[in-house]
């Protein structure tokens, strides 16, 4: 047999092996695409589980404790719930028990703490009535919504979007996920976040003007909810701002308390 006939043969059975290949995949099945480069999947640690939990988006719900809404100029009685949200890329894992570096951002002279009940949805969905809101919680933690406040009362003021005042690199400290089949669901007990040992924000979680659920039930009107989506809950008054060099050390009852120093 020539060589040209055997090239030509062999180019046949290549052709069709490959055609079987693509034979042999699922009905309606893709490869995935390949990119130029990757992406690093942002996650949070599972109490108790070798698992992490994937973060799909971060929401933040504004103004949800009365008195911090009087405190940045607002009416707690009449205002709805608004919603910002942050980037995956703003989440920093903060381990109990250890004391996380935390760094001072660029461009603010006033960079300040927010302490906040984190909720982390397992199931998603639209327009989910407040009373089914709570099955798509998968578990709970603690966190801080640090925040550039002259750079976001800046934009506020020209009327223009706030995100470089609250959507910046690891602006979400969290820690772990308690999942809600061990710790049940969080609806009262102490909130509070200390700077260098002294109390600043001191409240309770039934303090809240929306409560989670109807926080997730909102949340679902507007948009489609997914698992992997957490929401930072709000913060009680006396927010206040910190320098390098302060220790910031939040707790809520029930979960272990984190600690930051701003570096």
């Amino acid at each position: 047999m020539s060589s040209s006939r055997r090239g030509l043969l062999a180019g046949s059975a290549a052709m069709a092996a490959g055609a079987m290949t693509g034979c042999a995949l699922p009905a309606g099945a893709s490869r995935a695409p390949q990119t130029p480069f990757t992406v690093a999947q942002a996650t949070v640690p599972i109490v108790g589980s070798e698992q992490a939990f994937p973060v799909r988006r971060i929401y933040c719900i504004g103004r949800n404790y009365a008195a911090h809404a009087r405190e940045m100029g607002s009416d707690p009685t009449r205002e709805p719930p608004f919603f910002f949200q942050k980037p995956t890329d703003a989440i920093q894992v903060v381990t109990p028990g250890a004391v996380a570096d935390h760094p001072y951002p660029p461009l603010t002279k006033n960079y300040h703490y927010e302490v906040e009940l984190v909720v982390a949805l397992g199931k998603g969905g639209r327009d989910i009535a407040q009373a089914d809101a709570l099955g798509l919680v998968y578990g709970y933690s603690l966190g801080l919504d640090m925040t550039r406040r002259d750079l976001q009362r800046e934009m506020g003021d020209q009327k223009k979007p706030w995100e470089i005042g609250k959507s910046f690199d690891k602006s979400a400290p969290i820690g772990p996920i308690h999942p809600v089949a061990k710790v049940g669901h969080y609806t009262d007990g102490a909130i509070w976040l200390k700077v260098n040992g002294q109390t600043k924000q001191n409240a309770t979680l039934k303090h809240m003007i929306w409560s989670v659920a109807e926080q997730i039930s909102r949340l679902s009107q507007a948009f489609e909810l997914m698992p992997g989506d957490i929401i930072y809950s709000g913060t009680p008054e006396n927010v206040g701002p910190v320098v390098r060099g302060d220790l910031i050390e939040i707790h809520i009852d029930g979960l272990p308390n984190l600690s930051v120093r701003i570096v």
